[in-house]
């Protein structure tokens, strides 16, 4: 086909605006004049673009010397190497303007490089994972005949017997999809065929201190040119390790992946064993691209091979116990070690929530609310410059001190103590009583909130970014919050807080050597202590009890001083600040420390 002097300056303009698109991207330096490389600018992985489909293309035009194919991840844009520039002029010639395989069926776009840009080409046909064996030859034709024949696909005694992508069959243990696992109690009375007993005697003298040699389980998958098998790993406390897979009746390429996102291609050739162990076993998910034909290389070029109906044989031994691997973020056991560890932390929270934050501020509300009175400037000022009609919510209102300073606004005051409620419906404030982790307001209506001394009280991590999520949620594009936490260093700035400045005679610090006051709580990870703060010093802990005493002249007919242990969380400098962060659709408009606070102003995307 050729294109028309009309079309070559159509092609070649779009060409030229790819290119300044790329060039932002990469350190790619293009050229006019043909090189051994082209990139292909209008198509790759983010385009649909397959690779063997591209290199099946290539090969229509005769060219058996491409030596490289690299598709970066995510980018409309993808490389091919040639063994020579005049290789690579047939297919440029050939293709560009004219091949059809962009998006949507439109023309692909091609330009000579110099070169690929760092890490352009990440071929690695021949890398193998840590701990992955790949042993070629493993079986010959007589004995690959034998194990194909020992699996009877007419008899379906299994309800899982066909899946969607391929067939399957189970022996010794059903491997159970839903769970990657085997259920223990139910034996099948398949059992492994005794064909495969001669293949453990093999192993065992090629690999003598590789582990386990006669597997308990068994699954064989048949495959259909075009069908494959999601990435998967393999479940660390159902198996133990190796993962032994043999392969019949036609070459494959397996796909593995690790956690950092390395990928490589591994081929396993027919009557091939592939050993998975150690790291490879742990650590790297496997699985098979549904397509019909795989990449792969032959005498220093890349060529493509077309699949055939192949069948593996996976054996596995069960595990006895929990899993101890280092790859946590693929492990079972670590997963749900952690998740029961999160239910408990979040159960615990919200108990020591209950004890020692909700039911100590019902207690104390009449004498905490006569303890505040006086606004502080900063946050004054913060709802001074609210424009009038501005709706506000007060999250934690307490007594209201703030509910009424701005009468140019709409205040609404929300709060968990039933005490410091009554005080702020005594003042004729408009409040609802709630929990600042589920606020009972409509997304996106208020134009600011405040959060005055509140998520300090709260016990966890998550616990404490839920809270400021429910601000966000509540909060108008564009709207605008206010948070205060008390501050684990009181002497910021080089001058004491108005907290310390109060300490009295009998509340200096323990003197040296003198024991730590401490009360057992279930708090955090599990069973622990929670310290007792001694009042008016500077912090030593983050998370502690802090007391407050409550004169108590209705208990005993003399006067005497009750105390209650109030929990907090309090914060480093910029804690808070990651913290609003973490939240997303946030951007921190102001830091600061306000006498022994640290304070935050975030704005809503």
């Amino acid at each position: 086909m050729v294109l028309s002097k009309n079309a070559e300056k159509k092609i070649h303009k779009k060409i030229k605006r790819c290119q300044v698109l790329i060039a932002r991207e990469t350190e790619l330096e293009f050229s006019d004049l043909p090189t051994e490389y082209i990139v292909i600018c209008n198509a790759g992985l983010s385009t649909g673009l397959q690779q063997e489909v591209l290199l099946e293309e290539v090969l229509r035009y005769g060219s058996t010397s491409v030596e490289d194919i690299a598709f970066p991840t995510g980018k409309s844009y993808c490389y091919l190497r040639f063994e020579s520039a005049q290789a690579s002029q047939a297919v440029y010639d050939s293709m560009n303007g004219i091949a059809t395989l962009g998006q949507d069926g439109c023309v692909l776009l091609m330009s000579y490089c110099r070169g690929l840009p760092a890490g352009g080409s990440d071929s690695k046909e021949h890398a193998l994972p840590a701990g992955l064996i790949l042993i070629a030859d493993f079986l010959n034709e007589a004995q690959e005949t034998k194990l194909l024949e020992a699996i009877d696909w007419e008899q379906e005694e299994e309800v899982n017997s066909s899946l969607k992508h391929r067939r399957v069959k189970h022996f010794g243990y059903e491997f159970l999809y839903g769970t990657n696992n085997v259920d223990r109690s139910k034996p099948l009375q398949r059992k492994i065929p005794s064909v495969c007993e001669q293949m453990w005697v093999k192993l065992k003298e090629l690999y003598p201190d590789l582990g386990w040699h006669v597997p308990e389980q068994l699954t064989v998958n048949r495959y259909e040119p075009g069908q494959g098998i999601p990435p998967h790993v393999d479940t660390h406390s159902a198996f133990e390790d190796p993962i032994i897979s043999l392969s019949l009746g036609s070459d494959i390429v397996m796909d593995f992946r690790d956690t950092t996102g390395q990928h490589l291609n591994v081929d396993l050739p027919r009557r091939s064993l592939l050993v998975m162990s150690g790291e490879s076993r742990y650590g790297w998910t496997h699985g098979i691209t549904p397509r019909k034909m795989d990449t792969v290389r032959l005498n220093d070029s890349l060529t493509i091979r077309k699949r055939e109906q192949r069948v593996s044989f996976t054996f596995r031994k069960l595990n006895d116990g929990p899993c101890r691997c280092r790859f946590s973020s693929l492990c079972d056991t670590y997963q749900q070690e952690a998740k029961d560890r999160a239910d408990r932390i979040k159960e615990n929270a919200a108990q020591l929530e209950l004890e020692n934050v909700h039911k100590v501020y019902n207690e104390i509300a009449k004498h905490f609310s006569e303890t505040r009175h006086s606004p502080w400037p900063r946050i004054a000022g913060f709802l001074e410059s609210l424009s009038p009609g501005s709706v506000l919510l007060d999250v934690g209102c307490g007594n209201g001190k703030y509910l009424g300073l701005n009468p140019q606004i709409i205040s609404l005051g929300c709060d968990r103590s039933d005490g410091l409620l009554k005080v702020c419906t005594e003042r004729g404030f408009n409040v609802v009583q709630c929990d600042c982790l589920a606020l009972p307001f409509k997304t996106a209506c208020a134009d600011a909130c405040i959060c005055i001394a509140v998520i300090h009280h709260l016990a966890s991590l998550e616990r404490r970014r839920q809270a400021i999520g429910e601000m966000c949620r509540v909060l108008r594009p564009g709207g605008q919050a206010l948070i205060y936490v008390w501050a684990k260093n009181q002497e910021a700035n080089a001058k004491k807080s108005s907290y310390l400045r109060q300490n009295k005679h009998n509340n200096k610090p323990p003197r040296e050597g003198e024991p730590e006051k401490v009360v057992p709580i279930e708090h955090g990870d599990g069973e622990s202590v929670l310290p007792i703060h001694t009042n008016r010093t500077q912090f030593q802990h983050q998370d502690l009890l802090v007391p407050w005493k409550l004169r108590d002249v209705e208990r005993q007919q003399q006067e005497a001083k009750v105390t209650f242990l109030r929990y907090y969380h309090v914060f480093e400098e910029k804690e808070l600040s990651e913290l609003c962060l973490e939240v997303g659709g946030i951007s921190v408009e102001d830091s600061y420390y306000d006498q022994g606070n640290w304070c935050v102003i975030f704005r809503k995307q």
